[in-house]
């Protein structure tokens, strides 16, 4: 009789801080899912790697693994790069099955638990400010696939409209456009007295620093405006929940994944040549490589670790806009 374990993949970053959060998640997962051995490890900088954990949940005696990634959307790393390595480690171990689940996606317990980081942020805010004269400013991680960057919109509406917000704008941390400084600069000239600056991010890393950062350089540029900044999805128990549900999903037979919008399956606009790219991982040089300074990795503009060009690459609003700035570093992720 087959042994069922939960393999839980996170991206991996060289923030420490991120990983200890990553670690956390993990951690209140496994507390979800009493009945299996749960083990975790990541794609990229940081230990243990994704093949470590399999080993482990081998080691204990599993034959039936449920994978599933520690990510919001589905893009590259979703649908290449967790996939390659787990299809890679299953060829390489006969007996064993590995089975993979779907990102947490827009989900009505993300949006929630986005609501109580908003809200969180405005309780600590001076009340004299009307909803209504505060716009939502949500800052999304930035892929090279034009479907997940397209869920922050539609994220940002439902976050707008359930709170009440006088108006909602989004903004993206790296890769495509408009990226963070350029995002709050148009925000700012829309006339609204208040600005809350959430990014809708699993963990801390670079790139919520670098969030972080850019909201206090656009903020001391127009004193005039009060900006919030609100914390970031992290541990919040309905994320927890959403986690333990894509496990369920995979038994239940209802694990399906939005490909209709895929770039990789159908014609997306603008990325009509990446229909049927080879399924891999481009992740094998940097796995396990450390976080903090013990590694200095550099990183191409729109196309890290070799994926295909992202097409918009040299729009002035994205990816061009930061090759000056030494807070620039587009490979890395939050884990």
């Amino acid at each position: 009789m087959s042994k069922l374990g939960v393999m839980v993949c996170g991206h991996g970053s060289r923030d420490t801080d991120a990983v200890r959060e990553f670690e956390a998640v993990a951690r209140g997962i496994t507390e979800r899912l009493p009945q299996y051995v749960v083990e975790s490890g990541f794609l990229e900088f940081a230990t243990p790697i994704i093949r470590d954990g399999l080993d482990a949940l081998i080691a204990k005696g599993v034959t039936d693994i449920l994978a599933i990634p520690g990510m919001l959307f589905a893009a590259g790393h979703v649908k290449n790069d967790i996939p390659s390595v787990l299809n890679a480690y299953a060829a390489s171990h006969p007996g064993i099955s590995i089975r993979c689940g779907r990102d947490l996606a827009i989900d009505l317990k993300l949006i929630r638990a986005a609501g109580d980081r908003v809200q969180e942020a405005l309780d600590q805010a001076d009340d004299k400010v009307a909803i209504t004269e505060t716009m939502l400013m949500v800052i999304g991680r930035g892929t090279s696939d034009p479907d997940a960057n397209s869920n922050i919109s539609k994220i940002t509406r439902l976050l707008w409209e359930g709170k009440g917000f006088g108006w909602g704008e989004i903004g993206y941390s790296g890769v495509t456009f408009p990226l963070t400084e350029p995002a709050l600069e148009h925000a700012a000239r829309l006339g609204y007295k208040r600005i809350v600056v959430f990014p809708y991010f699993l963990f801390t890393g670079i790139l919520v620093k670098r969030i972080y950062h850019y909201v206090d350089v656009v903020a001391a540029r127009h004193p005039e405006i009060e900006f919030i900044k609100a914390p970031y999805l992290n541990d919040h128990p309905l994320v927890l929940d959403a986690f333990a549900e894509r496990v369920g999903e995979i038994l239940d037979g209802t694990n399906a994944m939005n490909c209709a919008l895929c770039k990789y399956r159908e014609q997306a606009l603008g990325f009509e040549d990446e229909v049927g790219l080879i399924q891999e991982s481009h992740h094998h040089h940097v796995e396990g490589i450390g976080t903090g300074g013990a590694h200095d990795h550099s990183h191409g503009h729109g196309h890290s670790h070799g994926h295909h060009p992202y097409a918009q690459a040299d729009h002035p609003l994205g990816p061009k806009s930061m090759k000056a700035d030494h807070h620039n570093e587009p490979g890395d992720e939050s884990a």
